[in-house]
């Protein structure tokens, strides 16, 4: 009997995760179910088992690789030397994770599904903890762009490296939630409207 090649064996896979993808984008984690995976990935069950266990598997997969996106996106914007400031760091996180098309899915279906993901955390110890991971390793990644700003010059000494970096995050998940629930997040719109916020002086005397 021939051996199957490992490149058939990972475009099997990616086939289950695209077609469970698109299921999970459309009806939800809950209102999908595994008859609902095969018909749309259109595999037999044994085709799917040999891969993944159950639902909560493939979601497990899913997640692991949506968040591995969304990191790897603020990893590759932050490696430029010197850092682009923080509005010119956060378009180019969102323009790679929006245009990414992960499981071929158009860019609002994706924002949603990661919205979904990161609901399922709060019930899914598993997932919670893939969460906890990337949430860890982004924290780490922009408290040392502060570092790389202090050195610059161009942020005050007394800011606290984490709180920059919580804040930054919070702004990406949130434009991240804004074109799945509305549509039509464009980077430029966090780079202009960061880059105003950041040119906020005191307020002159009157």
């Amino acid at each position: 009997m021939a051996r199957v090649s490992q490149e058939h064996l990972d475009a099997r896979r990616r086939q289950i995760l695209e077609g469970a993808a698109r299921c999970f984008a459309r009806n939800g984690f809950h209102g999908t179910s595994m008859q609902d995976v095969l018909k749309e990935a259109g595999l037999s069950a044994g085709a799917v088992y040999r891969y993944f266990p159950g639902k909560e598997d493939i979601i497990a997969a899913i997640t692991e690789e949506t968040f591995a996106t969304i990191r790897g996106a603020f990893e590759e914007a932050a490696r430029v030397s010197p850092p682009p400031t923080p509005d010119v760091l956060l378009s180019r996180m969102l323009a790679r994770v929006l245009g990414e098309q992960l499981y071929g899915l158009e860019r609002r279906t994706f924002a949603a599904l990661a919205v979904q993901l990161w609901s399922e955390t709060l019930r899914d110890a598993r997932l919670a903890a893939q969460l906890d991971e990337g949430y860890a390793t982004m924290r780490g990644v922009w408290a040392e762009l502060v570092g790389a700003y202090r050195s610059a010059g161009i942020l005050s000494g007394d800011v606290v490296a984490d709180h920059v970096a919580r804040t930054m995050i919070a702004t990406a998940q949130g434009f991240i939630v804004q074109e799945a629930l509305f549509g039509d997040v464009r980077p430029d719109v966090p780079e202009n409207g960061l880059r105003g916020l950041m040119s906020m002086g005191p307020q002159k005397a009157s």
